[in-house]
């Protein structure tokens, strides 16, 4: 499968996919060709059998992504800012809907944009010198990918509204405290990290995640009564699968399980 970018860098290891934003002199800045290439790197892993978990790490040492390109969007009109918006939407609807297990190597500034790219994954895993906000009222707008709504949901609507409202950056200990991050470690540690997570979850069966990812994700978006039915639904489909019978036979026999995504 062809993956040729101008502003993403890609590389395949043993089943792990490294997506680098890749414009370290504006610190990884996003702008509509970051957005393109995002959407269609996702679209490709999709259908990629090689790709078993994805991760999401900014060029260089200082930035994840530190937001929006600024001096792409001063001139911007009414129609402009809105197809922008959209462009970052459909990208990080395809970070988010992505089937298989995705991870955000947050390794420095994740303002704004890269923030809310960080929030699409299902795992963050930040290195100690990351920092995260929301900063957009600094500038006179609101969060236009997503920080309104998927903040709160990680960390809750009042820690929300005061990050948004102050647009006062954190440190990664306090993205730590509040949920936003799921492990903080030195930053020389950062990819090791990483990769040692993606072993863990390569190691369960590939279809079984999906089921779990899928539970979860429709589930947070209903009432309790029909995430529990949207649960006993997928539960029952595991039983359809031969990892299933291979789960539950190597657990019996004493053994380590050999999925096979089937």
């Amino acid at each position: 499968m062809d993956y040729d970018f101008k502003v993403l860098l890609f590389e395949k290891e043993d089943g792990l996919a490294t997506i680098t934003i890749n414009r370290p002199k504006v610190l990884n800045a996003l702008n509509d060709q970051v957005f393109k290439e995002l959407k269609q790197v996702f679209e490709m892993m999709e259908d990629d059998g090689e790709v078993k978990v994805a991760v999401i790490i900014g060029a260089g040492d200082k930035a994840f992504v530190a937001g929006a390109d600024i001096g792409q969007m001063a001139d911007y009109t009414f129609l402009q800012a809105r197809d922008l918006s959209y462009q970052s939407y459909k990208a990080q609807q395809a970070i988010a809907h992505f089937s298989k297990p995705t991870i955000a190597a947050v390794n420095g500034f994740a303002f704004g944009g890269g923030c809310e790219i960080a929030m699409c994954c299902d795992i963050r895993i930040a290195s100690e010198n990351a920092s995260f906000g929301q900063a957009e009222i600094n500038l006179g707008i609101i969060p236009g990918g997503g920080g309104t709504q998927r903040l709160p949901r990680l960390v809750g609507m009042g820690i929300a509204k005061e990050m948004i409202f102050t647009g006062k950056p954190i440190d990664a200990k306090r993205a730590y405290e509040i949920g936003l991050v799921n492990r903080v470690v030195p930053h020389e540690e950062l990819m090791n990290e990483v990769k040692k997570m993606a072993k863990t979850l390569m190691s369960k069966s590939p279809v079984t995640l999906k089921f779990a990812k899928t539970a979860m994700d429709l589930g947070i978006e209903t009432d309790l009564e029909t995430g529990l039915q949207i649960e006993r639904e997928l539960f029952a489909e595991c039983f359809a699968t031969e990892d299933m019978h291979e789960g539950l036979n190597a657990f019996l026999e004493k053994r380590k399980p050999n999925f096979q995504g089937k």
